[in-house]
C-alpha cells in the first residue's frame, strides 16, 4: 500500500519502501533499541536482525480512514526500562515521519519482540 498525495503540481506516491526505511533508521537510532526484526519470525524462537535494506520487514504501514498507522517490531538491550524505549521510538518515529513526508500518522505501534544481552 503506497501512500497517495495531491499537490498543486502533481500527484506522489510513497512505496511502502521509504517509509520503512525512514522509519527503520529512525527507530534504530534510539537509545536501547538493539535492532528491528521481522514481523512473521514471531513463533520461531531464533530471530535476525534486519540489516537497513530488510526494514520493510519489520515495518507496516496500515491505512484507517484518513489517518495512517505504523507497526514497529524491535529488539530491546538488557538493562534499560522497555517502556522508556517504547515510548521513545513512538515519539522519535512519529516526529521523523511526520516531517519527512507531512503526513500525520495517528499511530505509532511498537512490539518488543524480545530483550537481548550486548
Amino acid at each position: 500500500m503506497a501512500i497517495e498525495r495531491k499537490t498543486p503540481y502533481g500527484g506522489i506516491n510513497i512505496s511502502n519502501d521509504a517509509i520503512a526505511q525512514v522509519a527503520g533508521e529512525a527507530a534504530s537510532t534510539c537509545y536501547g533499541v538493539v535492532g528491528l526484526v521481522a514481523k512473521n519470525l514471531l513463533s520461531d524462537a531464533v530471530y535476525d536482525l534486519l540489516n537497513i535494506d530488510e526494514y520493510i520487514k519489520g515495518i507496516y504501514c496500515h491505512k484507517r480512514k484518513e489517518t495512517y498507522e505504523i507497526d514497529v517490531y524491535i529488539v530491546v538491550a538488557y538493562g534499560v526500562k522497555v517502556t522508556e524505549v517504547m515510548s521513545e521510538v513512538q515519539k522519535k518515529v512519529s516526529y521523523v515521519l511526520e516531517k519527512t513526508f507531512q503526513i500525520p500518522f495517528k499511530k505509532v505501534n511498537v512490539f518488543v519482540q524480545d530483550i537481548k544481552e550486548i
